[in-house]
């Protein structure tokens, strides 16, 4: 039996602790995507307690506490920080398997130096220790990412975003970088009830009144450029599937119009405007050098009464399972045969699409001064992002692309404390190269595949979202 955790964790074979122990590990970390704030690390206060650090607003641990039984009081409710931190700490045992098992106790390990499984007894001493290091000055904001060796974060804003804290942030000394990337849904669910009142926001922002899908695409543009001018150098938008129905001008300028009417639109015209508004918004990129991220296949809100009682994003959300395949071939085609293609990421959340997403990839790859594939699937994440789904999507893209042009890891998290995952990540990643060395499958090259393992940990990552850092 092997001890748990130990600096040999999940490096099953030779091959893979030299190249997790020689290459992976103490290469620098590129968050290209995640949810940090931008104020919070320019403000740089010392995070009150491990519960706001854990649980202040992560979903992944609210969901593992309700299917173990937790009231709501302990998860989102009035419960003290120690009386929510206990409840968290005796399921703990319980998540064998899980993906939070293992990034708990690495956040413990690497940050408060404690090794020993997190339970109920132990739950007071693990909470003072947490709560005496979080005090010091060097377990501010700014103080956990230099701690956990990242270069550059990429965080997501809307388009109506000033960047005011990326402005101050961009005139501090740091040792690492904070770029924003344009996240543009908002402007994308016309279904939405909130649709109008967010392009009365947007025409305040840009300084143009949108009326119509015309107007709206001008003041889009004017945000972009805006971002640009700011150091963005990504985009992201989400979709529950990919749609493809194409339309003229004037069809869709008169969806938006009938929209902000107060017309509710029809299925047939929200696609039509969906469709649009992509291939708009991809040539913009294109234009502007930005790669392109696109997150598919989420169900939001699942629970409607969840909903009304606690709002969005408190783990209500699941994969979907609508197929899109033939609508993500159409308009990768068609965003190529207009301005071309942006060097885009898609990231399915089900497993189903992506043999599909990988396939499609493939069709679109052209030369390139950066000699990466432009079209890529995506690293596995949120309800994909334990070890198997890892594993599976690397096997994935091993079998029918080229697994050594892949981007890796991001942790798409609001804590200051996730970056253990791209730890986890890489742990898997070299346990997965060597294996096809120990099994006699591919030769070892140790200066070759330790090179592989530092393009995919960061410098494929740099090459495809082109953030200036050392």
């Amino acid at each position: 039996m092997n001890k748990f955790m130990t600096d040999d964790f999940m490096l099953d074979n030779e091959y893979a602790k030299t190249l997790y122990h020689n290459y992976a590990k103490d290469v620098p970390i590129f968050d290209f995507h995640c949810h940090l704030e931008a104020k919070e690390i320019y403000e740089n206060e010392n995070i009150p307690s491990i519960t706001k650090a854990w649980l202040g607003g992560d979903h992944y641990k609210w969901r593992v506490m309700r299917a173990c039984g937790v009231e709501e009081k302990y998860i989102t409710g009035d419960a003290d920080d120690f009386e929510k931190f206990e409840k968290y700490a005796e399921i703990m045992p319980y998540l064998i398997g899980n993906p939070i098992y293992h990034w708990t106790h690495l956040e413990l390990k690497n940050y408060f130096g404690i090794d020993y499984p997190l339970n109920k007894e132990n739950a007071k001493e693990v909470y003072d220790k947490c709560n005496e290091l979080l005090a010091k000055d060097e377990y501010r904001p700014q103080g956990l990412i230099k701690m956990s060796n990242v270069a550059a974060v990429c965080t997501t804003n809307d388009p109506t975003d000033t960047l005011e804290y990326h402005k101050k942030l961009e005139k501090e000394d740091l040792g690492f970088v904070v770029k924003p990337a344009f996240r543009p849904d908002n402007a994308i669910y016309i279904e939405k009830d909130s649709f109008n009142s967010y392009l009365n926001n947007l025409s305040d922002v840009s300084g143009i009144k949108i009326t119509d899908f015309t107007s709206l695409k001008k003041a889009l543009i004017q945000r972009i450029k805006f971002f640009n001018e700011n150091g963005c150098k990504a985009s992201d938008q989400a979709f529950q599937y990919i749609p493809y129905r194409r339309a003229n001008e004037d069809e869709v300028n008169e969806i938006v119009r009938r929209k902000i009417s107060g017309v509710e639109v029809s299925k047939e015209e929200e696609e039509k405007f969906k469709t649009e508004i992509l291939l708009f918004l991809a040539g913009e990129y294109k234009k502007l050098d930005w790669a392109m991220e696109i997150h598919v296949g989420v169900i939001r809100n699942n629970s409607k009464k969840m909903f009304e009682a606690l709002g969005a994003d408190v783990g209500g959300d699941s994969q979907s399972d609508l197929a899109f395949s033939e609508n993500l071939a159409n308009i990768l085609s068609d965003i190529e045969e207009a301005e071309g293609m942006p060097r885009t990421i898609i990231f399915p959340l089900n497993p189903k699409d992506q043999y599909p997403i990988m396939t499609i990839a493939g069709s679109f790859n052209r030369a390139n001064e950066e000699k990466i594939s432009t079209v890529q699937l995506g690293t596995a994440w949120w309800h994909l992002d334990h070890k198997e789904g890892m594993i599976d999507q690397m096997k994935i893209f091993s079998q029918v692309g080229v697994f050594s042009k892949f981007v890796g890891m991001l942790t798409d998290s609001r804590s200051f404390l996730s970056y253990p995952r791209h730890e986890y990540f890489r742990r898997i990643l070299c346990n997965f190269i060597g294996g096809f060395v120990e099994r006699g499958e591919y030769p070892w090259d140790e200066k070759f595949l330790g090179q592989v393992v530092e393009d995919i940990c960061i410098n494929n990552a740099k090459k495809f979202i082109k953030v200036d850092f050392k």
